[in-house]
C-alpha cells in the first residue's frame, strides 16, 4: 500500500498571505512549482501581482500544475520554462529564456526545487543526483541571472536570491564534506535508508541542504562586501506536507509506517512555505537572515509561524563559504564573481 498525504489544515497561511505588499510591476522566478511549497508560492505571488516565471522539468505534472494556476488565480501572469536540474545545458538553456520574459529585470529567483533521500546514482554531468538538484544548478542559475537581478535592483531597489533549506542541514552532519559537491555521483555510500542512524541517502540530503545554507551565507558575504542592493536569504519549511514523503517512500528512501508517523506531528504545504513567502515578498527580511519555524533540532522545528533567525556559525564560517563557492565554481566550470 502507498503513502496517502494527511491532508493536514493551514493555521498561519492566510494571516501572512494577507500582510504582504503588492508585487505589480515585478518578476519573480521559482524552481519546483508542480505541487508542494513551490506551487503555494508561485500562486501567491501571482495573486500579489508579480510576472510568475515557473521554472521546472518538461512533464504531464508541471503542464497540470500550470493549468491548475491559471484556473485558481485567472488574473494573474504565469509563464513556463523548461528547467531540468539534473542537467547544467538545461539550465544554461532556461536561462536565456528567462532574459527574454524578463527585459527589466529579475526581482526574485526562489530556489525552492528539491530532492529527497534518492539513491546513489549520478546525473548526465556526473554529480550526485541530490546534490546537483539541490544545489549546484541553482548555484548555476543564480550565477547566470546576476545581471538580471542587478538590473531590477538598480530600477526598483533591491533583489533577492532566496535558497530552501531543511531542518536536515544539522543531521547526520553539520560539517560539509568536498566529496559530496564533487564529480562522484554513485559512489557516495549506497542506498541506506535509515534517517535516525545517518542512512547514506540521508547522508546525501543533508550535505545538500547544508550546501543550500553555506551558498546563502557566501552571497550575503560576497553581496555585502559588493555593497550590493541585492539580498539573499535562505528558508525552512519544517515538516511539511509535500511530495516529498510520497516520492521518498516510492524510492526507498523512508518507510510508510515512520513516514506517516512522523507526518502526524508536520504542517501543511501552504504553511510550509511560509518561509519563502516571507523571503520573496515580506519588505522586513533582510539579507542574511534565515526564515522558518523555531530554529531548534531535527524534531523542534517542524511547524508553526516563520521568524527570521541570523545565519549559523557551523556553516558561515570562512573555511566552508570558500570550501563550497570554490567547489561549486569547479561543478559547473565557470568562475562567478560577485563584484
Amino acid at each position: 500500500m502507498s503513502y496517502s498525504k494527511p491532508n493536514l489544515d493551514s493555521k498561519h497561511y492566510e494571516n501572512l498571505f494577507n500582510s504582504l505588499p503588492s508585487l505589480e510591476g515585478k518578476s519573480v522566478a521559482i524552481t519546483g512549482t508542480t505541487s508542494g511549497t513551490g506551487f503555494v508560492a508561485a500562486n501567491a505571488s501571482g495573486k500579489l501581482g508579480a510576472n510568475v516565471i515557473l521554472l521546472n522539468r518538461s512533464s504531464e505534472r508541471a503542464d497540470k500544475a500550470l493549468i491548475d494556476l491559471r484556473q485558481e488565480t485567472p488574473n494573474a501572469n504565469f509563464n513556463q520554462i523548461e528547467c531540468d536540474l539534473q542537467s547544467f545545458d538545461s539550465v544554461r538553456n532556461a536561462v536565456k529564456q528567462i532574459e527574454d520574459a524578463c527585459p527589466n529585470g529579475l526581482d526574485v529567483i526562489c530556489n525552492n526545487a528539491g530532492v529527497m533521500a534518492l539513491e546513489d546514482m549520478a546525473t548526465v554531468d556526473g554529480y550526485d543526483v541530490q546534490m546537483q538538484t539541490n544545489h549546484l544548478s541553482h548555484f548555476l542559475l543564480v550565477k547566470r541571472l546576476m545581471p538580471l537581478l542587478k538590473k531590477a535592483a538598480e530600477m526598483r531597489g533591491e533583489a533577492r536570491i532566496v535558497n530552501h533549506s531543511s531542518i536536515a542541514r544539522k543531521q547526520p552532519k553539520k560539517t560539509l564534506d568536498a566529496k559530496f559537491l564533487e564529480k562522484n555521483g554513485g559512489n557516495l555510500g549506497g542506498n541506506g535508508s535509515s534517517l535516525f542512524f545517518g542512512g547514506a541517502r540521508w547522508l546525501r540530503y543533508n550535505q545538500s541542504k547544508l550546501a543550500n545554507a553555506a551558498f546563502t551565507a557566501c552571497l550575503h558575504d560576497k553581496l555585502s562586501t559588493a555593497n550590493s542592493k541585492i539580498k539573499a536569504m535562505v528558508a525552512h519549511p519544517g515538516l511539511a506536507e509535500t511530495d516529498l514523503q510520497s516520492t521518498t517512500v516510492k524510492e526507498g528512501g523512508m518507510g510508510k509506517w515512520i513516514t506517516e508517523q512522523m507526518m502526524k506531528v508536520g504542517q501543511s504545504r501552504e504553511d510550509g512555505a511560509l518561509g519563502i513567502l516571507k523571503c520573496i515578498a515580506d519588505p522586513e527580511v533582510e539579507s542574511g537572515q534565515f526564515v522558518g519555524p523555531g530554529m531548534g533540532g531535527m524534531f523542534t522545528a517542524v511547524k508553526g509561524e516563520a521568524f527570521c533567525y541570523p545565519l549559523e556559525k557551523f556553516y558561515d564560517n570562512e573555511t566552508t563559504r570558500n570550501l563550497l563557492w570554490q567547489k561549486s565554481c569547479d561543478a559547473i566550470n565557470e568562475s562567478f564573481d560577485i563584484g
